[in-house]
């Protein structure tokens, strides 16, 4: 089958319902198999590909760029995606290595454009949020570099709803168009954004993109395998935490003869705030089971035992907890 696409936020932007995410790229992924899964993505329809200039994890090396990067080099894929970095976290030694000043956004875009092997990023990205630079400053880097031609789009990440509310309101003040998508950590066992942030960024027009949309492989299916990120300290602890529910879950999913996995995008993509959930794929496999997500119809029926099963925060602010 073939992607179906939608609109990034308010924009006339077109991405895809699945976001390939390529965290995996470098610490988990060869590179001969990073290029085969972003091979295979483009071939199946998926145009929106996020990373970060932190990924790889070696410090100031933006691993997971560069082998964007040199995928992009080949030609014939610069213009067939929507191509998304964040810029924060720690790229070095110094005291402006990092956050959200002017001096840091200038320079890490730079550093980004030059590992991924490109003159501009689609979606440009806040990864955190930054309390200690005042956001006048940071959107009036955002827009000299949307003046240059660089940056196209901006988005956040791991905003509160206050936080996007405010952000939005100098942005409009400016004449800016601000924010257009923020990256969550949402999935069926971690529901806390229904509070604030999915309402405030519906009414803001701002796309969300949620990140672990299987709780760090939690909710991927078989709880007792050790692969991949669910071999993790963090992972093995909130199975542990929830392991009665994520059994229960694991049932339902068969009972529907759907894989746990499919079942938790499709759920993430039932819900119209939500723009494309972020795929991690590690292998071929994994990237091609993720389209049967998109075609699983839930009915109420599912959607009611779904939320039994992994209960949210009770609806949105301030009816979930004032009354």
């Amino acid at each position: 089958m073939t992607v179906p696409y939608t609109r990034l936020g308010r924009t006339g932007l077109k991405v895809s319902r699945l976001c390939l995410g390529t965290m995996n790229f470098g610490p988990q992924t060869r590179e001969a198999d990073s290029f085969a899964i972003m091979d295979k993505a483009l071939e199946l329809g998926i145009n929106f590909f996020d990373t970060a200039n932190v990924y790889g994890w070696k410090l100031g090396e933006g691993v997971t760029e560069q082998i964007v990067g040199r995928w992009l080099a080949q030609g014939g894929r610069r213009e067939n995606i929507v191509l998304a970095t964040k810029v924060y976290g720690r790229m070095g030694e110094g005291p402006n290595d990092q956050r959200l000043s002017a001096y840091h956004i200038r320079r890490a875009v730079e550093d980004s454009l030059r590992r991924l092997k490109t003159d501009h990023i689609d979606l440009y990205q806040m990864h955190h949020v930054d309390r200690e630079t005042p956001l006048e400053e940071i959107w009036q880097a955002f827009e000299q570099l949307v003046q240059q031609g660089k940056v196209l789009y901006v988005g956040s990440s791991n905003f509160a709803g206050w936080q996007l509310a405010h952000a939005q309101g100098l942005a409009s003040a400016r004449h800016f168009l601000g924010l257009v998508s923020e990256q969550s950590l949402y999935n069926l066992a971690e529901r806390a954004i229904e509070l604030e942030v999915i309402p405030a960024a519906r009414a803001l027009g701002i796309g969300i993109i949620p990140w672990s949309p299987l709780a760090r492989g939690a909710l991927a299916g078989d709880i007792h395998a050790k692969s991949g990120r669910r071999g993790s300290e963090l992972t093995q602890k909130f199975i542990e935490k929830h392991l009665d529910r994520i059994e229960r879950y694991e049932a339902y999913s068969a009972e529907l003869g759907e894989k746990p996995a499919d079942l938790a995008l499709a759920w993430l993509l039932h819900n119209p705030a939500v723009t494309a959930p972020i795929i991690g794929p590690r292998t071929l496999e994994q990237l091609e089971g993720s389209l049967r997500a998109l075609e699983i119809e839930l009915t109420p029926e599912t959607l009611k035992t779904l939320d039994e099963i992994w209960p949210g925060p009770g609806g949105e602010a301030p009816e979930a907890y004032a009354w």
